[in-house]
């Protein structure tokens, strides 16, 4: 495999200076990527990289592992300087830096260092590209004689070195990690022990790639593995398993795991630290709902109504944290329809409901959620035509299957509801039998 060149430079057209516009994707496609070709190199730019995982890792990777490193300073930008600085500081050799002739001053801490300076015409793109492709190829190839270019190592004696860093193992970690968001794709469609078994590749989960820890707690989510979901909370490296995100799904898990108690404290810690969120309360409405039907089931019918009134109360606080995120908001609406008595909140709230959802999936940023919270508000407003239009939309953007099996339940639990009222529920039992045949695969 060839060497890899990492180009540091801005991205699409940038003002200089003096008001004229660079435009930097010619600068890279017509001058700097043959010539990296030419010194039989491989060119790496950041908009090029297919590689998963958290940008700026990926980013500070490439610039201490790459062999050659090339950066245009031209409109002195600020990530390029900063990506500079950090390359001098850990690589002694082979940064060549750029800069395009007339268009603006170098910074005086850069000004002394050698770079060169290549045409730009009037347009902002390159004036003279072969010849100046050519210099660089040049450059390029006298930079393998592995002379000090780095101010840091030239300066500062016996500066740590990293030679020991062998490219061909951070290849093989890029190629790892590529390998493993495959194997947990082919996972979920397998089931709790396929994921399991993934999991074993990655070793130590404290030192793994966040991505790739990442990508398993959700694939455990989506096999509904709720107790290997919190156990990987435990091996997760501290500050991983404080962020936002994993918490919250550790509450999830938490619920589903029948531990509906260190759920609710997880959950209520969480946004006493980071405030109010429509997915932190929506959560927490759900443990509020599921302690409500078993208080149901169990006959205690005080408690069952106390635990009514505190999921609407959360999932209310989840739409009201954010009024563009629906699915609190439905949920809401649709336990207002449990209540013994009438919600005068309801009807208020349906359409506003309804608009979220229809901005989102007008915005073309619609998923399996957004659909089936179409189809509950449909059930809701008893709109037969509308819901079964929002049922084919439902099932054909399911990704996971306990997608559908959380709407059945709601839709469930209106239809069980309504005929206890004496309601007529045929067009609704027949989206339930809908459902049902799709969950077990029948016909």
């Amino acid at each position: 495999m060839k060497p890899l060149c990492f180009i540091l430079m801005p991205f699409g057209k940038k003002p200089a200076g003096d008001g004229r516009v660079v435009d930097f994707d010619a600068v890279y496609e017509t001058f700097i990527k043959p010539a990296v070709i030419a010194a039989d190199l491989e060119p790496l730019r950041a908009d090029e990289e297919i590689a998963g995982g958290v940008i700026h890792k990926a980013m500070f990777e490439r610039l201490i592992l790459c062999e050659y490193a090339i950066a245009d300073l031209t409109t002195a930008n600020a990530n390029v300087f900063y990506e500079l600085g950090l390359r001098h500081a850990v690589r002694p050799s082979a940064t060549q830096l750029l800069f395009a002739e007339g268009w603006g001053q170098l910074p005086f801490d850069v000004n002394l260092l050698r770079a060169l300076p290549y045409k730009l015409g009037a347009d902002g793109t390159p004036a003279d590209a072969a010849a100046d492709s050519a210099a660089l190829t040049a450059k390029l190839r006298a930079a393998r004689q592995a002379l000090p270019d780095s101010p840091v190592f030239q300066m500062v004696e016996g500066f740590p070195d990293i030679q020991r860093l062998k490219t061909d193992v951070f290849r093989d970690r890029v190629r790892y990690a590529e390998d493993i968001k495959v194997r947990l794709a082919t996972a979920r469609r397998a089931g709790p022990e396929a994921v399991a078994e993934v999991e074993t590749h990655l070793g130590d989960i404290g030192h793994a790639d966040a991505a790739a820890v990442i990508d398993l707690f959700l694939s455990y989510r989506a096999v509904k593995a709720w107790r290997a979901m919190v156990d990987l909370v435990d091996r997760m490296p501290p500050p991983l398993a404080a962020t936002v995100m994993v918490r919250e799904q550790l509450g999830l898990a938490l619920n589903r795991a029948g531990r509906g108690e260190e759920a609710e404290a997880v959950l209520l810690t969480l946004i006493a630290e980071r405030g109010a969120s429509s997915e932190t309360f929506g959560i927490l409405g759900r443990v509020y709902k599921d302690r409500w039907e078993a208080a149901r089931d169990s006959g205690d019918a005080a408690l069952a109504r106390g635990l009514l009134d505190k999921a609407i109360a959360a999932y209310l606080r989840g739409f009201e944290a954010d009024w563009r995120d629906a699915y609190p908001g439905v949920n809401a609406v649709t336990l207002m329809e449990l209540r013994a008595l009438p919600d005068p909140r309801q009807a208020a709230l349906l359409p506003v409901v309804a608009y979220a959802v229809g901005r989102r999936i007008a915005a073309g940023q619609a998923d399996y959620w957004d659909y089936a919270t179409r189809l509950e508000l449909a059930v809701l407003a008893r709109d037969q035509a509308g819901a079964e239009a929002a049922l084919a939309d439902a099932l054909a953007h399911v990704r996971e299957p306990w997608e559908p099996e959380t709407t059945e339940r709601n839709l469930r639990l209106i239809g069980d509801t309504r005929r206890g009222r004496g309601e007529a529920t045929a067009w609704l039992d027949e989206i339930l039998k809908t459902m049902g045949e799709r969950k077990s695969g029948s016909p």
